[in-house]
């Protein structure tokens, strides 16, 4: 094909989304655009350039070894923050193209969503929440990597609506629904944000079976007659609920934005209810979280007393890191396996 056609397919995509994307849906063609103005690709939408381009950060790669809520597991089948990423990207793509929405924008903010996120789950979150000046929020951090630290200190360039969207998150309190002080400038960045919880709820059931920390049978009653008993049950019931709640934004009508209907709510609230008091704060799940943060935590305050340390071991070429970002940064296994490095006695190499 002749360069000079190629051009056709990107105007072509962007006339697509145009005529059959519902008139709440973002369009590429009509993009907030980049912090940095750049030439448009030839053939991708600049959404879909945002996605390849998070695909391929280094940041991206990392979650294969950062864990969600069992810490560096043995078992070969218990998720990690890259699967869930991958789950929450599939869920939401769904929802995205039954509403008319744009496919390409959630993927992206679905695969950039956690990049930011600490080793060893929330238990590390929570423990740089006391270390890093003004707090640590890992959708912040997703976005200051991906603004900031990728590509050798340049960043990626993202569009305003995949950085709102990343940006914005993170979750509910109380309910997997309940609206955010700051939410999402677009209807796919919301969608984003329940699919996450979505996907965090079942997976997180699904390894604490496997884990041996519950029965299936012990889940609320209320969930189990609403959303049904297995794995792929709970996740259809849900996503049908978003679904119907939600249908009028195929059409543009506004209503009350995205949303699941009442019944699937409530049983998923107590869902969520249930696995904070079952698991998340069960008495073994906690034990190694309070070992997680004693790691993350000497951590941070060895490298903040050895600035020269941090500055050799950050990789040749990267510009811009501080203790928050490199720590934060880090796999479980790399952690852990610093902190012995660092804190533990080593053989004696004669």
């Amino acid at each position: 094909m002749d360069n000079s056609r190629l051009d056709e397919i990107r105007r072509r995509t962007e006339q697509c989304e145009e005529e059959q994307l519902s008139p709440l849906a973002a369009k590429s063609g009509r993009s907030r655009g980049r912090r940095i103005p750049e030439p448009d690709s030839q053939v991708r939408t600049a959404f879909a350039r945002d996605r390849d381009r998070i695909l391929h950060s280094k940041a991206f790669r990392r979650l294969k070894y950062k864990t969600q809520v069992f810490f560096s597991p043995s078992g070969d089948h218990y998720r990690t923050r890259l699967t869930h990423t991958l789950e929450v990207a599939q869920i939401a793509r769904t929802i995205a193209r039954a509403l008319r929405l744009n496919e390409d924008l959630t993927e992206a903010v679905a695969l950039g969503h956690d990049v930011g996120h600490a080793p060893f789950g929330h238990a590390g979150e929570q423990a740089l929440g006391l270390l890093c000046p003004g707090g640590f929020v890992h959708s912040q951090q997703s976005l200051r990597v991906l603004d900031t630290l990728e590509k050798d200190g340049q960043g990626l360039n993202l569009t305003w609506e995949v950085r709102d969207g990343i940006a914005y998150h993170s979750k509910h309190q109380e309910s997997v629904a309940q609206p955010l002080l700051n939410a999402s400038g677009t209807v796919e960045g919301t969608v984003v944000r329940m699919c996450d919880a979505v996907a965090y709820l079942n997976a997180d059931i699904d390894d604490a079976l496997r884990a041996g920390l519950m029965r299936v049978e012990e889940l609320p009653e209320k969930s189990r007659q609403v959303l049904g008993i297995s794995h792929s049950e709970r996740i259809e019931a849900m996503v049908h609920g978003i679904i119907c709640e939600s249908y009028g934004i195929a059409t543009g009508e506004i209503g009350d934005g995205v949303r699941m209907s009442p019944d699937v709510l409530a049983a998923t609230d107590a869902l969520r209810d249930y696995m904070f008091r079952e698991v998340y704060k069960h008495p073994d799940v906690e034990r190694e979280a309070t070992k997680a943060r004693m790691v993350v935590t000497q951590l941070y305050e060895y490298f903040e007393k050895h600035p020269d340390e941090l500055r050799a071991r950050v990789e040749s070429g990267e510009q811009g890191w501080n203790v928050c970002d490199y720590v934060s940064g880090m796999t479980d296994r790399y952690a852990t396996s610093l902190f012995l490095e660092l804190f533990t006695p080593q053989p004696w190499a004669y």
